[in-house]
């Protein structure tokens, strides 16, 4: 049960939430261009002032705060999501440069494939089958778990197999990621 002032701090906290965080999230939308984002990107900066709501209400204009918070939020996803395509982009480009005699249509079905995978899927069975790490330095190159590792793998292989249609899928994923493991390992 909370004290008088936790119940007060709630209710003025519920208030700030109903009363901005229509706004808060159309500032996410603007600054990010992701309409899909912008509603967890409120509802995160909403979160982190609830933790400091103490702070945030002592302040001069809580509603600037909260901006700042939100314009921070999606400063960081825009900053991530563009090294994320600067590092698929880099990968891309030097496995066509460096594949001799690719399968054409395979290798770009496997890329669309690819593409389409989340991040972390796509992050797991690249590193897993082109570059060839085993599950501990995957999980340690993506800073997430082993077990991680070896369900987004698992996961990444089984969306791909749909993705490309039949059980030669798997064997064209595998063929198409070791020519570019082939291709990056020339490069060392």
């Amino acid at each position: 049960m909370g004290t008088v002032v936790d119940d007060a701090a709630a209710a003025e906290f519920h208030a700030f939430f109903e009363r901005h965080y229509a706004e808060l999230s159309r500032l996410a939308r603007l600054l990010t261009g992701e309409p899909d984002a912008a509603d967890d990107l409120a509802a995160d900066a909403l979160l982190a002032l609830w933790h400091r709501w103490d702070r945030v209400r002592a302040a001069d204009h809580p509603v600037a705060y909260a901006r700042g918070v939100v314009a921070n939020l999606a400063r960081t996803r825009v900053r991530t999501a563009v090294r994320e395509r600067r590092r698929i982009a880099l990968f891309w480009s030097q496995r066509e440069e460096k594949t001799e005699n690719p399968d054409v249509a395979g290798v770009v079905d496997v890329q669309e494939a690819l593409r389409r995978l989340p991040f972390r899927k796509r992050a797991c069975v690249v590193l897993r089958h082109a570059f060839d790490l085993s599950e501990k330095d995957t999980a340690l190159a993506l800073g997430v778990s082993v077990g991680t590792v070896k369900s987004q793998t698992s996961k990444g292989m089984a969306e791909l197999q749909r993705l490309l249609g039949t059980q030669t899928a798997v064997r064209q994923v595998h063929a198409a990621v070791a020519r570019s493991g082939e291709a990056a390992g020339r490069n060392r």
